[in-house]
């Protein structure tokens, strides 16, 4: 028989109550969300103890506790704590390829709504870039890519986003470079590469013109995570309708509508909030 769900299911034991409702895991995550903030350096027992303004002796305890399944680590020299690798991890695996196109989607089929025109997700892999998803508009355009699709990224609006807003150098242009190959694509030397990063981390995004496919243009904006870009959507439309002042109205409607909702960890980059 069917389990029926009412609004009662999903509301708190005690709706006025402002205590958890269990101590010891509140304290665990307090600790944490503490260590998180307080950077690699970390904090001493004492200094976590009166800002959370707990019991040293209880803390350490649950510092014990954290440190057993890795979420906190302790500097060996210092006595400090500090976020433990499994914390971290969380948000890895949490904004990991496969997790992506649901977690974004919304953002994706907003933007699409917004402008009429195809979006297209994509994320860096090695040297190309990788389609997860693709939210069409009423108005299908008919392109090369598809979900699973794989193009050079130093040739894609996509893979420049990305590549602008990592910790890339100049140096490891060559490879990307190299990697267009034999495409068809406009010609990419390490240092044209390394100009329309240049640009593209100026503007807080970044495009191309029939590069990858006649007749088709691209506008794409990284998603931050921390200051680095973990995954980029683009705007995929005619290039007859994509010239300087579309582009800057397309990056008004993905600032204007894509920040509300993205998830909490990501972001989009300040300069993109900033008229050209």
């Amino acid at each position: 028989m069917p389990t029926v769900r009412s609004s009662a299911d999903h509301a708190p034991a005690d709706p006025g109550s402002t205590s958890s409702p269990l101590g010891s895991v509140d304290k665990a995550l307090l600790t944490l969300e503490r260590l998180a903030a307080a950077g690699p350096h970390g904090l001493t027992l004492g200094a976590l103890a009166a800002e959370l303004g707990l019991n040293k002796t209880s803390l350490h305890r649950t510092l014990s506790a954290l440190r057993f399944r890795g979420y906190a680590d302790q500097d060996p020299a210092t006595g400090s704590y500090r976020l433990g690798p499994a914390a971290t991890a969380l948000g890895d695996t949490f904004l990991g390829e496969e997790n992506l196109p649901a977690l974004l989607g919304p953002a994706l089929t907003a933007v699409c709504e917004a402008s009429g025109e195809l979006v297209h997700l994509g994320v860096l892999s090695g040297p190309e870039i990788v389609y997860l998803d693709k939210v069409e508009p009423a108005r299908a355009v008919r392109v090369w890519s598809a979900v699973g699709r794989r193009r050079p990224a130093a040739t894609t609006a996509l893979g420049r986003a990305l590549l602008a807003f990592r910790t890339t150098d100049r140096s490891g242009m060559s490879w990307y470079a190299a990697a267009t190959g034999d495409t068809g694509a406009t010609t990419v030397t390490a240092d044209s590469l390394w100009d329309t990063l240049t640009a593209a981390r100026a503007a807080g995004y970044a495009t191309e013109a029939e590069e990858n496919e006649p007749g088709i243009s691209c506008l794409a904006v990284p998603l931050l995570r921390a200051g680095q870009a973990v995954a980029a959507l683009s705007v995929t439309a005619p290039a007859d309708r994509m010239g300087p002042d579309r582009h800057r109205e397309l990056a008004r409607i993905v600032r204007s509508v894509a920040p509300p909702l993205l998830p909490p960890s990501l972001s989009l980059p300040d300069v993109l909030a900033t008229d050209a």
